[in-house]
């Protein structure tokens, strides 16, 4: 009934102080799966999509007073798709994958929008690894490693000496915790991505895979702002 009644306040135009706080309160009940039902509906998962900047195809990031709305109805579907199937076959139907990656395309060049991006890559995670069908529309129709991989060369700050030869900076400084959050997500998202990927067969897929091995190999000599963080990201 509590989940009902946030999504019907959710659903209106209200205050964004009064969206984060439901979305807030949304989140720590999506945790359990008991509550989910209300939730797992096509009409509510639209509102959450709505919210998180996913059902707006043309419009571009650029009110930075949103990004708070956007971030918590990220953490929300996260939950809500983590814990109920009924929420991953919605996903599908509803091309959440695809949205997701348009999002990703916006966060580009974009200030202030780590939280934004790496919550939309840790959706992308949970979504190739519960839905095999959206693990393979990533791969196929979406240009997912190609997302996924430009995504990650964008939190490493690589640099290019020559085409498949990222720039080897010692005294560079570690990668902040944001940075490293959201490469750690690009790079799950990407295992589970390219899982199936033992025949590469054009000339295209041939390159994306150079490109990638490149960045994998400068990820490797990359520090994170801890030891902890650094094992994580390797």
């Amino acid at each position: 009934k509590l989940c009902e009644e946030i999504l019907n306040i959710l659903e209106k135009d209200t205050k964004t102080s009064c969206q984060v706080a439901c979305l807030e309160a949304l989140r720590i009940l999506s945790r359990d799966k008991k509550v989910l039902v209300p939730v797992t509906t096509k009409k509510n998962m639209q509102i959450l999509m709505r919210l998180a900047k996913l059902d707006a195809m043309e419009d571009s990031l650029e009110r930075v007073s949103e990004y708070p709305v956007i971030v918590e109805a990220l953490k929300c579907l996260c939950n809500v798709i983590f814990n109920s199937a009924i929420a991953q076959k919605l996903s599908l139907e509803l091309n959440l994958a695809a949205m997701l990656c348009n999002l990703l395309k916006k966060c580009k060049d974009q200030q202030f929008v780590d939280d934004i991006k790496c919550f939309d890559l840790r959706l992308l995670f949970l979504l190739s690894l519960l839905h095999t069908d959206i693990r393979s529309q990533l791969r196929q129709e979406l240009q997912g490693v190609q997302v996924l991989t430009q995504a990650l060369e964008s939190s490493l700050s690589v640099r290019w000496t020559a085409e498949y030869k990222a720039a080897e900076d010692h005294d560079r400084p570690p990668l902040s915790l944001q940075e490293t959050d959201c490469a750690i997500e690009a790079l799950k998202a990407l295992f589970n991505v390219t899982l199936d990927s033992w025949n590469v067969h054009s000339e295209n897929e041939s390159h994306q895979f150079r490109y990638m091995a490149a960045i994998l190999r400068h990820c490797l000599l990359t520090s994170g702002p801890t030891e902890d963080k650094t094992e994580e990201l390797h």
